[in-house]
């Protein structure tokens, strides 16, 4: 991918796509991750903290990325998701009850 295909990326696209490339095992410290950004798209930051904020702003925002602890990110894809407690659980317990108070009668 050329340089003038990073600039037209959106900086989530970009994040997205570092990540991925930096594949499961390597999360990224977020400044790391967003200094590359802004490297890659050539982007001239007259206040790199202001910068800093804006892109870790628009990833915490996305969906497709995780925080993994100290201070890195990662891809929610990485991780499957947890189990969700639904409505097949609460009825298994009902009827789990239901069968206690029939082995009493």
């Amino acid at each position: 991918m050329s340089d003038t295909d990073f600039e037209k990326m959106s900086e989530v696209d970009l994040a997205y796509r570092i990540l991925t490339n930096s594949g499961k095992d390597n999360p990224i410290f977020y400044k790391d991750l967003i200094l590359e950004i802004l490297a890659k798209k050539n982007k001239s930051v007259q206040n790199e903290a202001v910068a800093i904020s804006e892109v870790y702003t628009m990833i915490n925002m996305d969906s497709r990325f995780q925080h993994v602890g100290e201070g890195k990110w990662g891809l929610v894809e990485w991780n499957p998701p947890e189990a969700k407690r639904g409505r097949a659980t609460k009825k298994a317990a009902i009827s789990n009850v239901d069968n206690l108070d029939g082995a009493e009668k």
